[in-house]
C-alpha cells in the first residue's frame, strides 16, 4: 500500500481508502461487513470513509465494531454530516445544532474519542455558511476531528469555505466527490482550485459503482447480487449508466486492461490514482475478495500511451460538465 498527503496537510493516508456507503448495515450483513474490514486491514489500508447517514447510522456502528482493538493511532477514520439523521426537522443539515450533535452521535456509533476527518456532505443552502465554518473550528477546538472538509461542493464554494476555516484558523483539507473515468465533473473546476488551495479529493465510486469492471453487458440482465438488482440501496444510483452506449464503451476496456497486466476494477481505481490531486481513492466491497483486488492497483502507474487510449474509448460517454456537481437546493 502506498499512502499520499491529504491535501498539502501533513496528514499521510493509504492511497486506497475502505467506505461502507451502501454496504455495511443495508448491502451486506454484518459477518461479511467484518470480513472485509479485515481484508482491507491486511491489505494495508489504514484510511476508512462513512458517514451518520448512511444505513441510518447502522454504517458507523458496524464500522466502529469492526475496528474496535485496532491500534488508533493507526488509523485514519473519516465521517461526515448533513443528511437526515432523524425525524426531526434539525436532523440534518449544516446548523450549529446538527453538527454538534451528530458529531457525538458518531463518535458514540464509531468507539472512538475523535475522527480524523469530518465533512460537510453537501453544501447546505439554508445555513449561513459562517454558522457551518464556526460549528466546525469547535468541533475541532473540542479535539472530537483533526481536520474538516467537503464532499461535492463547487470550487466556488470550496473557496468560500477555506477562506473562512483560514480566518478560524482551522486544517480545510479535504473534497469528496465522485469520480472516475466515467464522471469527470471535478476536473474542469473543482481540481485546479483545490490544487491552488491545498485541498486533496477523496473520491469516490471509482469504478462507477461496478459499471468500470465489465460486470454489467449489452443484453444481458445484470449478475444475481449486484448493485444494480438492490432495490433499497444501489440500483436507482447505477441505472444512469446502465445505457447501451456506456456499457459497448466499457466493454472496449478489456484488451487495454489485459495489455496493462490488470482486472477491469483495477484499472479503474489505478486510472484515478493517475490525478496527483487525488489523494485517496475509496473502495466499497460486499466480499474481502473485491478488496484484495481492487487493492492491487496501489502504485500502478499507467503510461501516457494507455491513457490516452482509455480517454479515447470513454470520451464520447464520459460526463464532464462542472455543473453536473450539485448540492440539494433546500433542506433534505
Amino acid at each position: 500500500m502506498e499512502f499520499r498527503h491529504l491535501g498539502r496537510s501533513g496528514l499521510l493516508i493509504s492511497e486506497i481508502a475502505y467506505g461502507n456507503w451502501i454496504t455495511h448495515g443495508s448491502q451486506v450483513e454484518e459477518e461479511a461487513a467484518l470480513a472485509c474490514v479485515r481484508a482491507a486491514l491486511d491489505e494495508g489500508i489504514t484510511t476508512f470513509d462513512t458517514a451518520d447517514a448512511y444505513a441510518g447510522g447502522r454504517a458507523e456502528e458496524v464500522l466502529g465494531r469492526a475496528l474496535k482493538g485496532e491500534r488508533r493511532q493507526g488509523l485514519e477514520i473519516f465521517t461526515k454530516v448533513y443528511w437526515p439523521t432523524g425525524p426531526g426537522p434539525n436532523d440534518r443539515s449544516l446548523s450549529r445544532k446538527h453538527i454538534m450533535e451528530s458529531i457525538d452521535g458518531s463518535l458514540s456509533r464509531l468507539q472512538t474519542d475523535y475522527v480524523d476527518l469530518y465533512q460537510a456532505h453537501r453544501y447546505d443552502y439554508s445555513t449561513p455558511l459562517e454558522e457551518t465554518m464556526q460549528a466546525f473550528a469547535d468541533v475541532v477546538r473540542q479535539g472530537k476531528a483533526l481536520y474538516i472538509g467537503v464532499s461535492e461542493w463547487s470550487a466556488t464554494q470550496i473557496r468560500a469555505g477555506w477562506e473562512m476555516a483560514q480566518d478560524l484558523k482551522i486544517p480545510f483539507v479535504s473534497n469528496q466527490p465522485q469520480y472516475s473515468a466515467l464522471w469527470r465533473v471535478i476536473e474542469a473546476e473543482v481540481v485546479p482550485t483545490s490544487i491552488e488551495l491545498g485541498v486533496g479529493q477523496v473520491v469516490f465510486s471509482p469504478i462507477a459503482q461496478g459499471v468500470l469492471t465489465g460486470k454489467y453487458a449489452v443484453g444481458q440482465q445484470p449478475p444475481a447480487g449486484s448493485r444494480a438488482t438492490d432495490e433499497k440501496s444501489g440500483a436507482g444510483f447505477i441505472s444512469r449508466l446502465l445505457t447501451d452506449d456506456v456499457l459497448t464503451a466499457v466493454a472496449e476496456l478489456k484488451p487495454l486492461a489485459d495489455q496493462a497486466g490488470l482486472s477491469m476494477a483495477q484499472l479503474a481505481v489505478a486510472w484515478v490514482l493517475q490525478n496527483s490531486n487525488v489523494s485517496a481513492a475509496i473502495i466499497g466491497a460486499s466480499r474481502p475478495e473485491q478488496v484484495k483486488n481492487n487493492v492491487k492497483a496501489s502504485g500502478v502507474r499507467l503510461d501516457a500511451d494507455l491513457m490516452k487510449a482509455i480517454d479515447s474509448v470513454l470520451d464520447p460517454v464520459a460526463e464532464r460538465d462542472p455543473a453536473k456537481t450539485v448540492s440539494p437546493a433546500q433542506r433534505p
